[in-house]
């Protein structure tokens, strides 16, 4: 195993790591994305991704460095010191390595569903904190999928990876247009129930037991009429104060788990 030694952050190799970074062009152009922290990267290969490079940090791994290093052993190993880590660490904490992977589409035609599903569809979130935080709540859950429709970020901006801690990866995720998604869900016979305020029922008063997407869109807009129009059933959450919706993460999670309330209690769950 070769490891090479860079001692400045204004190294080429630097450069480009923050790049990968910051940029969603970059990380198109480059078919690569960056993972930090040992848990998302041990995620990340063992949901069948590639890292090319692992930036290490010795003085932060310490006796750990060895077995980061082997997670990838097929991965360029970069040695960096503290502080150098330090300008290219997201947070602290993240226990000394992050890794250049890899990108892998994520689609509609590779998610493998059981009999009746629990799927969230999000159309056209913008922050990508909230939608790690989704599929932290989808994962926690145990939704069969998520599906990105009309997406604003990318699948692999760090702020979404993080969010997630590494849900992204442990997650059957896709993304698609709406369009496509409707005809997906519909050929397999899959109800959609949309989060809004308008001509809606309690979501406590839904049928959640069988295949179901529950769908969300922002919180400033919604969601377009597209799916409100291809909805078999619109739902909504009671707001008893002065402010008319919740995060999107905060409504997600309540509608997951009265699905998972309903299928324990049903015996499918």
């Amino acid at each position: 195993m070769r490891i090479e030694t860079v001692t400045s952050a204004q190294n080429p190799k630097i450069k480009d790591l923050l790049a990968l970074q910051e940029k969603s062009r970059t990380r198109r152009e480059e078919g690569l994305f960056v993972v930090e922290g040992r848990r998302e990267l041990e995620h990340c290969l063992k949901a069948g991704y590639k890292a090319r490079t692992l930036f290490v940090c010795g003085e932060i791994l310490g006796e750990s460095f060895q077995e980061v290093v082997d997670l990838a052993p097929e991965a360029g190993i970069v040695q960096v010191p503290a502080y150098v880590y330090g300008k290219i660490a997201y947070r602290e904490g993240t226990e000394g390595v992050i890794a250049e992977i890899g990108y892998k589409d994520r689609k509609l035609e590779d998610l493998s569903l059981g009999k009746d599903p629990l799927v969230i569809v999000l159309e056209s979130v913008e922050k990508p904190g909230n939608l790690g935080a989704v599929l932290r709540s989808a994962d926690a859950a145990g939704a069969d999928a998520v599906i990105i429709c009309d997406p604003l970020t990318d699948l692999y901006n760090p702020n979404l990876i993080r969010a997630s801690i590494g849900s992204i990866f442990t997650l059957q995720v896709a993304t698609a247009s709406s369009e496509e998604a409707i005809a997906w869900l519909k050929e397999r016979n899959i109800q959609i129930l949309t989060a809004q305020l308008q001509d809606s029922q309690w979501y406590y008063d839904t049928d959640m037991k069988g295949g179901t997407a529950i769908v969300m869109g922002t919180e400033s807009t919604g969601l377009t009429n597209i799916w409100r129009d291809a909805a078999d059933r619109h739902i909504k959450i009671p707001m008893l104060g002065k402010l008319d919706s919740l995060n999107v993460s905060v409504s997600a999670a309540i509608l997951l788990y009265e699905a998972v309330r309903q299928r324990k209690s049903h015996g499918n769950g």
